[in-house]
Formats: structure tokens, C-alpha cells, sequence
């Protein structure tokens, strides 16, 4: 009977634990506006990859492919923490791996530039 509730409450905790973090999901927002950036593998090797930029509050769901890499390992993370700090510099608040925007221990550059150069974006 122990084993039976160790699994069930392993099985309840761990995926929360997975949907609380991803290091490939940067989400950012300025006022009311939303970005998510993702990069995205289609198996568990580093490459090939592609970063994907989503504007969720404008057209959901609808992605962007900014970059791809089809050997160069490192270069969608470098790309997309790249970009996250150039939206960082714009006055955009980025969570990198949160998938809780109220997380502020990870956020970039939540005060790093004024209002009017976020029209950039």
C-alpha cells in the first residue's frame, strides 16, 4: 500500500515540477502586451533547432522563425537569450524558464529602458 501512494504522489508532483520550469521558453510582457520565445527541437539533440518568436497578445499562436541551426550546437540558446536581452533593453520584463510571468527571480532587464523604445517590438 506504501508503494501504491508513493507512486500516486510521485505522479502528481513531478509533471507540476515540469510545467513550473522550461529553459528553452522565455516569456516577456511591457503593459499589457505578451512575447513568448521558444526554442524548438524536434528530437532531444541540440541540433537542429529553430527559435520560434510568438507576439501572444496580437496574433496567438501564430509563430515566427527567427533563427536555425542545423550543426552549430548552442546557437538557438545564443540567439534567443540574445534577443531576450535586446527586448530586456526595449523595457520588456523577460522570465527566462518560467512559465509563471509573476516569477521575478529570473527576470531580465525589468527596468532597463523607458516606454517609448518599446514601440520597437
Amino acid at each position: 500500500m506504501k508503494t501504491i501512494t508513493l507512486y500516486v504522489l510521485a505522479a502528481s508532483i513531478l509533471p507540476c515540477a515540469a510545467l513550473a520550469e522550461d529553459p528553452n521558453i522565455f516569456l516577456c510582457s511591457n503593459g499589457d502586451l505578451q512575447r513568448r520565445i521558444e526554442i524548438v527541437r524536434e528530437t532531444d539533440r541540440a541540433v537542429p533547432c529553430e527559435v520560434h518568436y510568438y507576439k501572444d497578445t496580437e496574433a496567438p499562436g501564430e509563430p515566427q522563425v527567427l533563427w536555425r541551426a542545423q550543426s552549430e550546437e548552442g546557437y538557438c540558446e545564443e540567439q534567443a537569450r540574445a534577443f531576450v536581452a535586446k527586448l530586456a533593453n526595449w523595457g520588456w520584463t523577460c522570465n527566462a524558464g518560467a512559465l509563471d510571468a509573476d516569477d521575478s527571480e529570473e527576470a531580465i532587464g525589468a527596468d532597463t529602458a523607458t516606454a517609448e523604445e518599446s514601440g520597437a517590438a
